[in-house]
């Protein structure tokens, strides 16, 4: 399974979400400020260009139910939004459908109807492992909880992606990290990492004005994001999404606080060379002007932005100027210094 098929996301602001997570605030994020409709989804999919009337002439969707807690809806409820795709299965338009749901709100009985309406992916808002941190959260179930719902996701053959959050309240690196740890375990298809943004109209901006939560800074989450992403590069775990998709909302205010950057994907990339690369040169014998080979693509992850990762190792191995060669032959996130001569 891809994890980056073509999809068509479908926006359900808090449908189905049984508690209000702390950090939490789907209209604001998604700039939606009315309930999710059957005709809207309909309406979605024409805007896409999707036809009943006649065979897919390109590549399919795949339909993402994002937002809300899917399967938290009742069933009637979500067969009458299910109903609305089908149409568009038959004539080839939408390939599958993947739906946001949370941990506690998995059975048995709901993944055998999903199967049923071509649902194929479950994304799992998991948040945590950590249970005090879900606690402090809001998020109303257990880290045991996580475990059964991907036990049972898996069993069925459904594929699953799994999401976390850093910087939640009551969290620390090491429990972000523990909870990259402990998602890895259990084999996801996919993950998203998201660092906690302070959205204005939360119950967790009202925590950070009375000074109750100490604000998680975007160097605070790329400083640990870059802990978290060769973790799941080694286990060959596809990372879908780092951070918040950039909006309009977000970066017009709404994110009054926290790690949104509308590229922060890129800052934890390069942040993941800059690391790797001063592993390697420590206890090194440096030149004056040291190379570091890097994949052709990797040229301004290694480089960062503005040269800051260059400027940041000049500053850190006593001024030694470094060049960053693109080189074919080293694979993709190495960094090859060769021996210096001298």
């Amino acid at each position: 399974m891809s994890p980056r098929n073509r999809i068509l996301p479908v926006f359900i602001p808090h449908l189905g979400c049984p508690y209000h997570c702390v950090f939490c605030n789907q209209n604001a994020i998604t700039g939606q400020d009315y309930s999710a409709s059957v005709e809207m989804v309909r309406n979605e999919l024409k805007q896409a260009g999707c036809r009943q009337d006649m065979e897919c002439v390109a590549e399919p969707y795949e339909v993402a139910f994002y937002g809300g807690s899917f399967t938290a809806i009742p069933e009637e409820v979500q067969k009458e939004f299910l109903s609305v795709v089908q149409p568009y299965r038959k004539s080839g338009w939408i390939r599958s459908v993947r739906c946001s749901t949370r941990p506690d709100a998995i059975s048995l009985h709901n993944l055998s109807f999903l199967r049923e309406q071509g649902v194929e992916t479950i994304e799992l808002g998991c948040q945590s492992m950590v249970d005090d941190v879900l606690f402090r959260s809001g998020r109303g179930h257990s880290a045991g909880d996580i475990r059964e719902a991907a036990d049972l996701i898996r069993s069925q053959g459904v594929h699953l992606i799994l999401q976390m959050m850093t910087g939640l309240p009551g969290s620390d690196p090491d429990k972000d990290f523990l909870t990259a740890v402990r998602l890895a375990d259990m084999k996801p298809d996919g993950v998203r990492v998201y660092p906690t943004v302070i959205i204005r109209d939360t119950p967790l901006y009202d925590l950070w004005q009375k000074g109750e939560y100490r604000e998680h800074t975007v160097e605070d989450a790329v400083s640990i994001c870059s802990r978290i992403v060769p973790l799941f590069h080694e286990k060959q775990i596809p990372i879908i999404r780092l951070g918040l998709n950039p909006s309009d909302e977000l970066s017009g205010g709404i994110a009054a606080g926290g790690a949104y950057h509308p590229s922060f994907g890129e800052l934890v990339y390069s942040r993941v060379m800059r690391n790797r690369a001063e592993d390697i040169l420590r206890n090194r014998h440096l030149s004056d002007v040291t190379e570091l080979h890097v994949a052709p693509s990797f040229v301004s992850k290694m480089t960062g932005n503005r040269r800051c990762n260059l400027e940041y190792l000049s500053s850190t191995f006593s001024g030694t100027v470094f060049r960053v060669v693109p080189d074919a032959f080293v694979p993709e996130w190495d960094v090859v210094v060769p021996l210096q001569k001298g």
